[in-house]
């Protein structure tokens, strides 16, 4: 991937990551937060949470001691299984333990609106 083409990742939640949604799109970058719920070190796979909401996230470029039941965040490239379910390959993470995840998801809700609205100046 051209350096000059690397995107910051959209932030969505997990919930927003399912074959029906419009951000279920191949190679589409994101920005996603969730509690590891499992982790296969053979395969660098975790999967993440968030409510009632998961993904796997594919971590072998990562340097990263990924522990089950913390929370973590992940910018990379989704990534569209032939069984039509979504995996990121992440480029980039951290452990966020100590985040307010409800306070992150508030914000994360007005930054959205801000988008759209700026949008909507930009094309008026």
């Amino acid at each position: 991937m051209d350096a000059s083409t690397i995107s910051a990742g959209a932030l969505v939640r997990l919930q927003e990551l399912n074959p029906s949604s419009p951000n279920f799109k191949q190679g589409a970058s994101f920005r996603v937060i969730g509690k590891i719920q499992e982790y296969d070190l053979e395969t660098a796979v975790a999967i993440i949470v968030d409510g009632d909401a998961s993904l796997k996230v594919d971590t072998q470029y990562l340097t990263l001691n990924l522990r089950p039941g913390s929370l973590y965040q992940f910018i990379g490239e989704l990534q569209i299984e032939p069984n039509n379910e979504g995996i990121l390959k992440a480029r980039v993470g951290r452990n966020v333990d100590g985040l307010d995840i409800n306070l992150y998801h508030q914000t994360m809700q007005l930054v959205k609106q801000f988008q759209a609205e700026q949008a909507i100046i930009r094309t008026s």
